[in-house]
């Protein structure tokens, strides 16, 4: 046999190996694709991070003044008040508890602290601290409430919810309190920015940091969940269940007045109907973000896409020109519907991680 008759058969078979080597290479490929594609749709942010974004889209391409810079850091400042509280709101939703108080929490701590600064000559930073602590002493009130009366936590904020507001009206005696050191390094250092963005949102950056280590590394995050998912057998493993929701709503009612001071900082003046509502959008965030108010799970910085998504939403209104008697209304149906994409996005994951797995 001649070597022109050898060379057809060795072609042949380096195009086979090539063609073999071409199709493992694909088939790796495919399946790195598979794997990435699986972690992020495994991701629990993943469905409401998409709401988000088509959100911020179509309000942007209604009205591109929605995508200046300016407009982007307000929208992030007022997510930021919010998303402070609802981090602590997810570790209460996880034990499938409610607070329904921050929002009187939030305002009180704000008052008090603006008329210590105004009437009573209280350096600016130790009005800030002391608020913050009376913020987890509220928190601490609810916590001792239920425990001693045995009922739930929804039914002594509902109206702890009320005590406070009306004790913001007594402080303040229904008017704005006027006379506050804004030329202090309190507002001039928290209320502006730092490094572009605003500094309530480093708070918000650096809490959500060290709250999901707490929630999904730490004893007290695995007993927070435990009670949860079964409240009688944490309760029979020893886990003390009233101390860790005393904990839990000091934690709330502490970041409550986190938010209270950083709002201070930033507005300047301090109006007697702040807050009014502001439980409500932080329950929201929390839910909306993907903690399930069946309890036993949570994720903290879904709190703050939650947030987020609250804030587009009320900025969106203005862009709309939606009518103010309309607002409720329409943020409302809108988070409803930011709920239902979520838990529809959730279910196609679900079901696609089952087919690529």
């Amino acid at each position: 046999m001649s070597d022109h008759d050898l060379k057809p058969p060795a072609q042949t078979a380096t195009s086979r190996v090539g063609s073999d080597s071409a199709s493992a290479s694909s088939t790796v490929r495919g399946r790195a694709i598979r794997s990435a594609a699986r972690r992020l749709l495994s991701v629990n942010e993943f469905g409401i991070s998409a709401v988000l974004v088509v959100l911020v889209l179509a309000i942007g391409l209604y009205d591109p003044v929605f995508l200046e810079p300016n407009v982007l850091l307000t929208t992030l400042r007022q997510a930021a008040f919010v998303a402070i509280v609802a981090y602590g709101m997810v570790f209460l939703l996880a034990m499938t508890e409610f607070d329904l108080s921050v929002g009187g929490t939030y305002a009180v701590c704000f008052i008090v602290c603006a008329v210590m600064m105004a009437n009573d000559g209280v350096n600016p930073w130790l009005a800030a601290l002391i608020s913050i602590v009376l913020g987890a002493g509220l928190g601490a009130l609810n916590g001792v409430l239920a425990s001693l009366l045995r009922i739930p936590v929804i039914i002594v904020t509902l109206g702890t919810l009320s005590a406070y507001r009306g004790v913001v009206t007594v402080i303040s005696d229904n008017a704005s309190v006027r006379g506050l050191p804004v030329d202090h390094a309190f507002f001039t250092g928290l209320g502006d920015q730092w490094l572009g963005m605003p500094v309530a949102a480093w708070f918000v950056v650096v809490l959500g940091i060290v709250l999901t280590i707490v929630f999904t590394k730490t004893r007290f995050g695995a007993m927070v969940r435990a009670i949860g998912s079964n409240r009688d057998a944490a309760a029979f493993s020893g886990i003390p269940i009233g101390r860790i929701r005393l904990y839990a709503l000091m934690v709330v009612g502490a970041l409550a007045g986190l938010a209270g001071v950083l709002n201070l900082a930033y507005f300047q003046g301090a109006d007697p109907t702040v807050g009014a509502g502001f439980e409500l959008q932080v329950i929201a965030a929390a839910i909306i973000g993907g903690t399930a108010v069946t309890g036993g799970s949570g994720t903290v910085p879904g709190a703050l896409i939650g947030a987020l998504v609250v804030s587009v939403i009320n900025g969106g209104l203005v862009f709309f020109r939606v009518p103010t008697t309309w607002t409720n209304v329409v943020t409302g149906a809108v988070i409803l519907i930011a709920v239902g994409m979520d838990a529809l996005i959730r279910r196609r994951r679900d079901a696609a991680l089952r087919l690529t797995a």
